[in-house]
């Protein structure tokens, strides 16, 4: 985790100052509290992954930027199992980087578990963005803006992300998906 931490730290502190941002200004964009992007890029602490999620959507970012070496190829085989997982510090919920962002084709592939009971909020990315959900274990529930939907194993869901979702477990078994994000072209 200290490997996963510094780079999340190191990544966080380099967007910042490549945009000029003090960490007021980079507060009030991604909704995280000055005092908690400082832990951050200092390495004091380790974010939730909605926490991660509002950094990223509030610095226009992909995910897997702040959880994946940049310098990994894109065309190299990946194995699921070898990849460093995010967790959270209640283990409801991980995140691996099955493929990490690519400007040429505009989406990342994130390989997801929630615990039983977990449930995952995520506020509005920006306008464009499309996730795909696909189950590989479990039943998911997935809602969009108000509407609740269940996602069973081998099903899968594509919505726009630029509203409200949240993914839910409601079941005794951990639920794995791959996440599919699509972000459009700047």
């Amino acid at each position: 985790m200290d490997d996963l931490q510094n780079h999340l730290a190191h990544t966080l502190k380099t967007q910042r100052g490549l945009r000029g941002w003090s960490l007021s200004q980079a507060a009030e964009v991604t909704g995280v509290s000055k005092a908690m992007l400082g832990q951050i890029e200092r390495a004091e602490s380790s974010p939730t992954i909605a926490t991660l999620w509002k950094i990223a959507t509030g610095f226009n970012l992909p995910f897997s930027l702040f959880i994946d070496a940049p310098d990994t190829p894109h065309d190299a085989p990946r194995q699921q199992k070898g990849l460093p997982a995010f967790r959270q510090p209640n283990l409801a919920m991980q995140v691996q980087t099955l493929f990490p962002f690519d400007a040429a084709t505009g989406f990342e592939m994130l390989v997801i578990e929630l615990a039983p009971g977990a449930v995952s909020e995520s506020a509005p990315h920006e306008a464009g963005v499309i996730e795909h959900a696909i189950v590989i274990e479990g039943r998911l529930e997935l809602r969009v803006a108000d509407v609740w939907q269940v996602i069973a194993t081998g099903d899968a869901l594509r919505f726009e992300a630029d509203r409200p979702h949240a993914y839910r477990n409601g079941g005794a078994q951990p639920v794995r998906f791959y996440n599919l994000i699509h972000y459009p072209h700047r």
